[in-house]
């Protein structure tokens, strides 16, 4: 049986999870959920940077994006962080769903998995 390496655990929820070569991520949401949805989307962004960076992987081995959005009216802005930070060549399968969050000032969430 394969290995399952868990980081962060927390009593509810690890922030990722690497099986078999591959990272999952949990959703990702902004820590100023003051910032405009781009603001927000940038935030988020970063997070995933990070965490993929702990497990050996990036932006460019991404195999799978969910974004969730508050307001679909938001999504000018949430394309515009996404466009300029998903490298070029690198785009992978996504899905954007419009979705009552969490927390009413939360304007994005983000689940992605990534191959290692």
């Amino acid at each position: 049986m394969s290995k399952i390496e868990r980081f962060d655990v927390g009593p509810r929820l690890s922030e990722m999870a690497v099986h078999n070569g591959v990272v999952y991520l949990a959703g990702q949401v902004p820590d100023d959920a003051t910032a405009d949805v781009k603001g927000q989307t940038e935030q988020v962004l970063a997070m995933i940077d990070k965490l993929l960076a702990r497990a050996g992987s990036d932006k460019t081995k991404i195999l799978r994006a969910q974004l969730y959005i508050a307001d679909v009216a938001d999504l000018a802005g949430m394309n515009a962080a996404w466009d300029a930070w998903v490298p070029a060549g690198h785009t992978p399968p996504r899905a954007t769903v419009e979705a009552k969050l969490a927390k009413p000032e939360w304007k994005i969430e983000i689940v992605i998995t990534a191959a290692v």
